[in-house]
C-alpha cells in the first residue's frame, strides 16, 4: 500500500523538492563527493524519499553516463519523488543558486580584476588550485587504478595526453582497450602502454576555429556536457585543450581563474561553464553556456532510469566505466602539469601549492579555507617581495 507520504499531493511534493534543492543548491560547498554525501543524509536518512537501495543503484546509474554526477542524482531523487516535473525541478532548483552567484562572481571580476589587490589575492589563490586538482586526482587515482594493468593503461594515456592527442580519443580508448582486457590478459606482448599510444593517435582533429558566438558557445559546452566522464575536474582538461590551446578564446590565467570561482561558491563544479560564458558572451553567453553544459545530463537520466537494473549488472559496461576512469584520471594529470606551470611562478607561489597539498590530502582541510588563506598570503608574499 502507498505510504502517507506516497499518498501527498504533487503540489506538495514538488514544493517541497523545490524548497530542499534550492537550500542544497546554495550551501553544498565542497564537491560532489560532499553533495552526494549530503544528499544521502538529507533524502535517505532524514526525509526517506528513497532507499539506500535506490540511492546506490542511481549512484552507479550516475557513475556509468557522462555528466556532472551529483546534478544527475538531484535529478533522480526528484524524478522518484515526483515524476517528470520532479526531475526537472530538482536538477534546475540544485544549478540555478550556483548560476547566479558564479554570474556575481564573473561581473565583479570584470569590472574590479585590474586592481592591484584582486590580481594580487589571485596570485595565491592559484596554486591553491593546483593542489585542489591534486587532491582529486589523488582520491580518483585510489580508487580507479585498481591492478597493473590499469596503471599500464593510465600511464600510457597521461603520455597521450600530455602529447597532445584528442581529450574525447583518450577517454574512450582508455575505456575500449578496458573493455578488451580478456584479450589483452591472453596476449603475450608486454606492450600494454605502446597498444594504447597506438589507439591515440596524437593531435586528433577537431573542428576548425570558429569565431565567438552564442551559438558556437551553446555547442561546445553542449558537448563537453555530453562526454565528460568521471569527475567534475575532468571538465579542466576539455577547457585547456578546445578554449585555450585550440580556440584561444581564453588565457591560461583566465582559466586558473575560472577554476577559482568554481572552488569558492556551493552547487555544481560545472558552474565554472557560467564563469566562462560570461567572460566571453556577457549574461547570454553565461547562460547558453550553463544550459549547454547541462542539459545533456537531464537527458541522459531521463533515459537510463529505465535501464537502471540492467547497468547495475553489466560486465560490459563496468569495464568500460574502469577504462574511461583510469583515462580522466590520465587527463586530470595532463591538465594539473599545463596549469601548475601556469601557477607555480616562484618560490612562494610554490610553497603555496605545496602546503595546501598537504593540508588538502593529509589533514583533510576545507578547500574553502585554503583558498582564503592563499589569498591572504599572495597578497602578504607580494607585498614583502616588493617593499
Amino acid at each position: 500500500m502507498p505510504t502517507a507520504r506516497e499518498l501527498q499531493p504533487t503540489s506538495i511534493r514538488l514544493k517541497q523538492i523545490m524548497l530542499a534543492f534550492l537550500r542544497l543548491g546554495t550551501t553544498a560547498f565542497g564537491g560532489p563527493a560532499a553533495h552526494i554525501a549530503m544528499m544521502e543524509e538529507e533524502f535517505v536518512r532524514r526525509r526517506a524519499w528513497v532507499s539506500h537501495a535506490e540511492f546506490l543503484d542511481m549512484l552507479g546509474a550516475s557513475n556509468l553516463v557522462p555528466g556532472p554526477s551529483s546534478t544527475e542524482m538531484a535529478i533522480h531523487i526528484g524524478h522518484q519523488r515526483s515524476g517528470w516535473r520532479g526531475l526537472v525541478l530538482a536538477g534546475v532548483c540544485f544549478i540555478v543558486p550556483a548560476m547566479l552567484m558564479v554570474m556575481a562572481f564573473a561581473w565583479a571580476y570584470l569590472r574590479f580584476r585590474s586592481l592591484p589587490e584582486i590580481e594580487t589575492g589571485l596570485y595565491g589563490v592559484k596554486p591553491v588550485i593546483i593542489a585542489v586538482i591534486l587532491q582529486a586526482v589523488w582520491g580518483l587515482g585510489r580508487a580507479a587504478l585498481k591492478d597493473g594493468f590499469l596503471i599500464a593503461v593510465g600511464l600510457a594515456a597521461t603520455i597521450a595526453a600530455l602529447g597532445g592527442t584528442n581529450v574525447l580519443v583518450v577517454l574512450l580508448g582508455a575505456g575500449l582497450i578496458a573493455m578488451a582486457r580478456p584479450a589483452v590478459r591472453e596476449s603475450r606482448s608486454s606492450g600494454h602502454a605502446a597498444s594504447l599510444v597506438a589507439l591515440l593517435p596524437a593531435g586528433a582533429a577537431l573542428p576548425a576555429v570558429i569565431p565567438i558566438s552564442l551559438w558556437g558557445l551553446f555547442l561546445l559546452f553542449l558537448k563537453f556536457g555530453a562526454v565528460i566522464f568521471g569527475s567534475g575536474y575532468v571538465l579542466l582538461a576539455f577547457l585547456q585543450a578546445d578554449l585555450v590551446n585550440r580556440l584561444h578564446w581564453l588565457t591560461q590565467s583566465q582559466l586558473l581563474d575560472a577554476i577559482a570561482v568554481g572552488q569558492v561558491t556551493p552547487g555544481p563544479v560545472f558552474t565554472t561553464a557560467t564563469f566562462i560564458g560570461y567572460l566571453l558572451g556577457g549574461i547570454p553567453g553565461a547562460l547558453v553556456a550553463t544550459v549547454g553544459i547541462f542539459v545533456p545530463g537531464f537527458l541522459f537520466v531521463a533515459g537510463s532510469r529505465p535501464l537502471i537494473p540492467r547497468i547495475r549488472k553489466s560486465r560490459m559496461a563496468g569495464a568500460f566505466l574502469d577504462g574511461v576512469n583510469v583515462g580522466a584520471v590520465a587527463l586530470m594529470t595532463a591538465v594539473t602539469w599545463q596549469l601548475g606551470c601556469a601557477a607555480v611562478v616562484d618560490i612562494p607561489t610554490a610553497a603555496i601549492g605545496a602546503v595546501s597539498a598537504i593540508a588538502l590530502i593529509a589533514l583533510r582541510l576545507n578547500s574553502v579555507w585554503l583558498l582564503a588563506a592563499g589569498a591572504f598570503l599572495g597578497l602578504a608574499a607580494q607585498r614583502f617581495l616588493g617593499a
